[in-house]
């Protein structure tokens, strides 16, 4: 009798504690999605500069007061407030380029430039656009919107360009305007 006394206690003190439990364990729907949610890792730094080489070769030197790099299934790094890079060729600056806004997709080495992109080139080339991509790959530089070329001489306008990374070769489509073309490329 005495056993049973005391296996009752111990039920009764079990179910008492089991009830502060089961009584003290609610969430809050939202707070449970919230904690569900998968969050991106987000890296920022401030004063940027950055080099690209190949094969020991300085390519390109990229400098940005904000960069931010946001590690997930397919990472990015933005460049929210500006960057400016400079492409060389084995020795000497061959271009600049500035833009306002910058986002580079690093699987697929491209960098997608907006709001007053600026490409100029050693020969005085000025390329204007609001929006254009750098494939690294393939060291181009294109886009489908209106752009604007001033070279020393003449201006150009367009919708779309292709162009090597380095602005010295390009192409322009649907181009309007004067272009000048000297007198030794005409047939005689």
């Amino acid at each position: 009798m005495i056993r049973q006394d005391v296996h009752m206690k111990i039920l009764k003190a079990v179910a008492f504690i089991g009830c502060f439990f089961i009584c003290g364990c609610h969430n809050n729907y939202q707070e449970v999605q919230d904690l569900a949610k998968k969050k991106t890792p987000v890296d920022k730094a401030t004063n940027v500069e950055s080099y690209l080489s190949q094969d020991g070769v300085v390519k390109a030197r990229l400098t940005a007061p904000v960069m931010t790099m946001m590690r997930n299934d397919s990472p990015k790094t933005e460049f929210p407030k500006s960057l400016h890079v400079d492409f060389y060729d084995s020795v000497k600056i061959q271009s600049k380029l500035f833009a306002k806004y910058g986002l580079y997709y690093n699987n697929q080495r491209l960098v997608y430039l907006r709001d007053s992109v600026v490409v100029f080139n050693v020969t005085g080339d000025t390329l204007r656009c609001e929006e254009l991509w750098w494939d690294q790959d393939k060291e181009l530089i294109y886009t489908n919107v209106p752009v604007h070329i001033r070279k020393p001489d003449e201006k150009i306008d367009g919708t779309g360009l292709t162009a090597d990374q380095n602005f010295t070769h390009w192409t322009i489509n649907n181009a309007k305007g004067p272009i000048n073309v000297p007198d030794s490329t005409l047939p005689h």
